[in-house]
């Protein structure tokens, strides 16, 4: 096979097992009962496909020819273990179909469709809670993203061999822990769907504002966390705030591009362009908004976010912005979800909706908050309301101290020129 076509080759496989990768750990877990396993061996089907479609050709079928080499190492798997002779009994009649026969007939079918099932059994595993929030968010990106340990740390800015312990100890915990693979009790799972529902947004938000590097924006974690919440939209469809996710993450991403300018620099929101926001994303999370209103019932959490988040998409300009009800969203959001980060964000709301003073009101009464000592957004939430109400001294002192805080190095020179323009 030619060069190009190699690479060509290489980027299908790529392609198909960024896709795939969730369904066939989770297929063969099913089998083996052990997430780490699991992997293991639809890695083996990973590498049996960059051995041999080079030569033979990519099949027409690629996923159902993963995932009839994944099963079928599943099974071979089962088999040599004599601790799981009684399973290889139950899968029996599972491995005489003919694995032999041709790879790309329709596993699929074979599944009894209990692909999706198995999918849900790896998010509840992977986020389970006796995993550290690190453990499951690598764990998460791994399994079900199909992120490689190399792409989880540039993702994340550690060094490959963090990223990789990470994982590593997540799956130990798991097995030690003894987890089961399968998906909680009905009166298990608000805590546990809280729990994924928990690491998706971690991943978005560490795309939407970095915590640390020179980036203001990583896209790549936005667009997977985006993945990873429209498909568990799909698989958990009667779940209102699963949706009320989905709207926040598609409302939010559609700021993306008016997020920074061509330097890169950030833009605060109310100097965004807002031609340059995505319509299409948009409509889709408006459309998600009505899906988790439509399932009844107030919304939680996410859903409320998500109505503040469409309160800014739909406004024609910022002035037109309807800041008393989004205070009034937030006063509902602090009440379900109550955090001193919904405080800070709740004193912008009543800043632009009721006058400066309201919101330093409660920004003072925030000032001793140990989960905000280092948090350089109260610095900065309180700068901007001092400087709206003239004292620009003390907005100086607030920007250079959120500078100061914050670990991003395109956000430390925002505050810093914000900072410096309070000198004029």
């Amino acid at each position: 096979m030619a060069g190009g076509d190699q690479q060509a080759t290489r980027e299908t496989i790529e392609a198909v097992w960024r896709i795939e990768s969730a369904k066939l750990v989770a297929a063969c877990a099913r089998i083996v009962r052990d997430l780490g396993v699991a992997e293991e061996l639809a890695q083996d089907a990973l590498v049996a496909a960059l051995e041999q479609w080079p030569d033979e050709g990519i099949p027409c079928n690629p996923a159902a020819w993963l995932m009839a080499i994944g099963r079928r190492r599943a099974i071979d798997h089962v088999r040599r273990n004599d601790r799981h002779a009684h399973k290889l009994a139950e899968l029996g009649a599972q491995a005489a179909v003919a694995p032999d026969d041709d790879p790309e007939a329709d596993v699929d079918a074979r599944l009894d469709g209990r692909v999706d099932d198995d999918l849900l059994r790896v998010v509840f595993t992977a986020c389970h809670p006796v995993l550290p929030t690190t453990g499951r968010v690598a764990l998460t990106l791994r399994l079900v993203g199909g992120l490689t340990t190399d792409e989880i740390a540039r993702a994340y800015l550690l060094p490959r061999a963090t990223a990789a312990q990470r994982i590593v100890r997540a799956k130990r915990t798991l097995a030690e822990a003894r987890v089961p693979f399968e998906q909680p009790s009905p009166s298990e799972l608000p805590e546990r769907l809280a729990s994924v529902l928990e690491v998706v947004y971690l991943v978005f938000n560490e795309g939407y504002a970095a915590t640390s590097g020179d980036a203001v924006i990583r896209g790549d974690l936005c667009h997977e966390a985006l993945r990873l919440g429209r498909i568990l939209g799909e698989l958990l469809s009667e779940e209102p705030e699963v949706h009320g996710l989905v709207a926040l993450m598609e409302l939010q991403a559609s700021r993306l591009r008016a997020r920074v300018d061509g330097a890169g620099r950030p833009v605060l929101l109310h100097d965004q362009n807002r031609a340059h926001w995505d319509q299409l994303l948009i409509r889709r999370g408006l459309a998600a908004l009505a899906r988790a209103e439509a399932l009844g019932g107030a919304l939680g959490p996410y859903g409320l976010q998500a109505a503040i988040a469409a309160c800014h998409a739909t406004a024609r300009t910022h002035e037109e912005t309807p800041w008393e009800r989004i205070a009034a969203l937030y006063d509902a959001l602090a009440q379900v979800a109550p955090s001193p980060v919904v405080e800070l964000n709740r004193a912008v709301a009543l800043g632009r909706a009721f006058g400066p003073e309201a919101g330093l009101e409660i920004v003072d009464a925030l000032a001793d908050e140990p989960a905000l000592a280092r948090y350089h957004l109260l610095p900065s939430v309180r700068g901007d309301l001092l400087e709206r109400l003239g004292r620009a001294a003390d907005a100086r002192a607030e920007f250079e101290r959120a500078a100061e805080l914050t670990q991003n190095a395109r956000e430390r020179e925002l505050l810093l020129e914000r900072a410096a323009n309070c000198v004029r």
